[in-house]
């Protein structure tokens, strides 16, 4: 598969979807859900340039640190944790890039992600304020808060319907601009949401892209995922969710069993390491 990627024989979304695979991720399991990353920045322009390097993310760093006002913080929180127990390794993210709400957090307008959302939240729509109601607020968010580390799902490069609320949902009204939640805002470039979609994806393509893909691959399926190279990329997330962190048949105790099963399904698991 990397043969043929790198002959350009195969496109950037068949890679990183076979990479999903190979790591174990399933559209089966919103747990292990494919991960794909954010990969434009720009989200305010007329027109979108995929001509200048300055519309892509830098895919070299996570998420968590692309603005790098937040790699101060970030690095701190590493380094000045301490667990007196010994067992919670130091880490630079309490929240991972993927798991079962983000997901739900996405598809909240396609059923059966509507349902289970609104299982999630015991039995109604989350505040319309936590919504996802917005891409380019979704992006300036990411870029203000280190602790939201969301990467995007496949849909956003092949599936326009989950931006719209084609079902009529009432998702209530965003708290200070009483702004109706409805179809999600769609960049100022984008058109339609099958504008957006093929210029998304367009730009997943691209000469950029594909020749800074790998830079993120490393920190979500390679080297950089754990060990040193991690550490110093600012990459290290909660014990919990590597694979191999926790042994959970040598756990005796069925409640302890219980409860972290239910943590590492409901807290994002790392991909299996390729």
């Amino acid at each position: 598969v990397l043969q043929k990627w790198v002959n350009r024989e195969i496109t950037n979304f068949d890679y990183l979807i076979q990479l999903n695979t190979m790591a174990g991720r399933t559209y089966n399991d919103l747990a292990q859900y494919p991960v794909f990353p954010w990969i434009l920045r720009d989200y305010t322009s007329e027109e979108l340039d995929l001509n200048n390097p300055a519309v892509f993310r830098d895919l070299s760093k996570p998420i968590g640190v692309v603005n790098e006002k937040n790699a101060k913080a970030v690095k701190e929180k590493y380094e000045n944790f301490e667990d007196p127990l010994g067992i919670i390794d130091k880490f630079h993210y309490g929240t991972h890039y993927s798991n079962a709400a983000g997901v739900m957090h996405y598809l909240i307008r396609v059923e059966p992600f509507t349902t289970l959302h609104i299982q999630l939240q015991s039995g109604r729509f989350d505040c319309a304020d936590r919504q996802f109601h917005s891409i380019p607020a979704t992006w300036q968010t990411l870029m203000d808060n280190p602790n939201d580390v969301k990467e995007l799902i496949p849909e956003f490069f092949y599936f326009p319907e989950f931006l719209e609320n084609q079902n009529g949902f009432n998702l209530g009204q965003l708290q200070i601009s009483k702004e109706v939640v409805n179809d999600v805002v769609l960049p100022k470039w984008a058109h339609s949401p099958e504008d957006f979609i093929y210029k998304h994806r367009k730009a997943l393509e691209s000469e950029y892209v594909s020749a800074h893909l790998h830079e993120w691959i490393d920190l979500i399926f390679g080297y950089k995922q754990r060990g040193p190279a991690a550490v110093e990329a600012l990459n290290v997330f909660y014990y919990c969710t590597y694979e191999g962190a926790v042994d959970l048949d040598a756990l005796t105790d069925e409640k302890e069993r219980k409860a972290l099963e239910g943590m590492i399904n409901n807290f994002g698991q790392t991909p299996c390491q390729l």
